[in-house]
């Protein structure tokens, strides 16, 4: 059974439906390797116990009379803890929420649990979502599988963290900034980020409403496919049959996002475009100067609305919160409202010609951080060192989000180095076709 806990949710699923795997036996696996687990208190917040035993019960009830809800139907999974779940503290990695139990869950949670999937409990993240790294000294820092010294990369970091440990089959977090992608590329997993306002947000804690979107983890591009499917509670998953780079045009983009990028990541995308072309697609070098104005106007643009939404409170309680990750929130007090209004009609004319610039392309590459998880330690130690890494590490995701696209990263084979895709608003199932055929050529 310890097998289990290295399949993707899709074996998994298979496995139920054919009747090989038992739904409880599935789960007592997956629960037992968490309590056995030494770091088990550094990915979850809460492991829901008595919730997950019920869910995979009545759900190896429904795979015995031939009702299964759909494909990941029993498959257990993590949820990052910014996602309501009722009668189970959600407080989003922070103080300032210490011992906030909602009374219902989050929409995106109660679509999953239809569709049969298992909460198996809620993962550490960075304060408020407002982090790149993944280093919370205020509540717990979980582990980067490549490196036991290194952080995991945020804010979604406990829920990489749980799939990387074979703690759970996939995992579900949200990006604002690239908080899905980063930790799943530095911890050698598949990560999806979804367009602004696809996925339902409705019951998670907010960041920056505007760019906050909700996407899973997972081992393989199937599993993102299969998942994204569930979270929105539908049962017709994108058919990623009979794909092919071949004939494919792809965009390596260039210039600001391959500034000051390190050698490992850069070798590691240069290894997957090799890879793509090998596999018949053409890829030429790409640059955008609406990438050059827009990254500039990061400040206006999240923090404005981060403090926005959290000022108050964050004055109030200053104490509560780790000084690197609460100066950051407090940054959104030097812009106005004239500011933030005109910043988003700016990003709105660049995001149309960033449409039309890139209408010729299958998807845009580029790597997912341009730099190796940072060392904890140090980063506790040396403000400066922490400000300009979470601001590197962040950059290349936030073409996604600036852009409002769908995006995704893939593992290369070198550890801890992420390739990502950009797709374009709302063309999920196109994107994931495309990833399917570049995992098929990187595998």
């Amino acid at each position: 059974m310890q097998e289990w806990l290295w399949a993707s949710a899709g074996e998994l699923g298979r496995g139920i439906g054919a009747g090989e795997i038992d739904a409880e036996a599935l789960t007592d696996t997956y629960l037992s390797a968490i309590q056995a687990h030494p770091d088990r208190d550094r990915i979850y917040t809460t492991v829901t116990e008595t919730r997950a035993r019920a869910e995979a019960a009545a759900a190896a009830r429904r795979a015995r009379a031939g009702q299964r809800r759909g494909p990941l139907d029993g498959v257990p999974v993590s949820w990052k803890d910014l996602f309501d779940s009722a009668g189970t503290a959600t407080e989003a990695g922070s103080k300032l929420l210490e011992g906030r139990v909602p009374e219902q869950d989050a929409e995106v949670l109660r679509a999953a649990t239809m569709a049969g999937l298992v909460c198996l409990g809620k993962t550490h993240m960075s304060e408020l979502a407002f982090s790149g790294l993944g280093l919370n000294p205020m509540t717990a820092t979980p582990p980067n599988v490549n490196d036991a010294n290194a952080v995991a990369g945020g804010s979604s970091s406990g829920a990489a963290a749980s799939v990387a440990f074979g703690l759970a089959a996939s995992a579900v977090g949200s990006d604002t900034g690239g908080s899905v992608r980063v930790p799943a590329a530095w911890n050698d997993l598949v990560g999806l980020k979804t367009t602004a306002g696809r996925v339902s947000f409705r019951g998670a804690v907010p960041l920056a409403e505007r760019f906050d979107t909700v996407g899973p983890l997972a081992r393989n591009v199937e599993d993102c496919a299969l998942m994204l499917a569930a979270l929105e509670g539908r049962h017709d998953p994108v058919d990623l049959r009979d794909v092919s780079l071949k004939g494919m045009r792809l965009a390596a983009l260039q210039g600001l996002v391959m500034e000051e990028t390190r050698d490992a990541p850069r070798k590691a995308c240069a290894y997957a475009i090799d890879r793509f072309r090998d596999a018949g697609a053409e890829v030429v070098d790409f640059v955008s100067p609406e990438i050059d104005e827009a990254m500039p106007m990061s400040g206006v643009l999240f923090t404005s609305e981060a403090y926005g939404i959290w000022g108050e409170r964050i004055a109030a309680h200053p104490e509560k919160m780790f000084k690197p990750v609460r100066e950051r929130f407090e940054q959104g007090r030097a812009f106005g409202a004239a500011d933030y209004v005109a910043a988003w009609r700016r990003l709105e004319v660049l995001r149309a010609r960033w449409a039309a610039r890139t209408a010729g392309f299958d998807a845009v590459i580029l790597p997912t951080a341009a730099n190796m998880p940072p060392d904890a330690a140090r980063l506790m130690e040396d403000g400066e060192y922490y400000v300009a890494e979470n601001l590197l590490t962040l950059r290349n995701t936030r073409v996604g989000n600036l852009m409002g696209l769908a995006a995704i990263t893939l593992p290369t084979g070198h550890p801890s180095c992420g390739v990502m895709l950009c797709g374009v608003a709302h063309g999920e199932e196109r994107l994931l076709r495309v990833a399917r055929a570049a995992e098929l050529a990187l595998s």
